[in-house]
């Protein structure tokens, strides 16, 4: 199956926790107890303007701006002498 709908037409019928998109009275992926509700039930109709409009200011302020990649983590220190 493709991507997943920007704007289902009944959001409330499907599971959106996995790619299997189960029905909401018949989970099989044993995802957990209840469906996962999808983005526009969560945030409302403009969701994915919404989540545009923050990738776009991440973009002005750079890919990396403010993360510190794993592989950069600063040291503790000098380790402390045995004497």
């Amino acid at each position: 199956m493709g991507q997943a709908p920007l704007w289902p037409a009944h959001p409330e019928r499907i599971c959106w926790g996995c790619d299997k998109y189960c029905p909401a009275d018949d989970l099989a992926c044993g995802n957990g107890t209840i469906r996962t509700q999808h983005p526009c039930e969560l945030f409302g109709e403009d969701w994915f303007e919404w989540s545009t409009a923050r990738d776009t200011r991440q973009d002005a302020a750079g890919d990396d701006a403010g993360v510190t990649p794993s592989n950069d983590v600063p040291s503790p220190g000098p380790e402390p002498s045995r004497s």
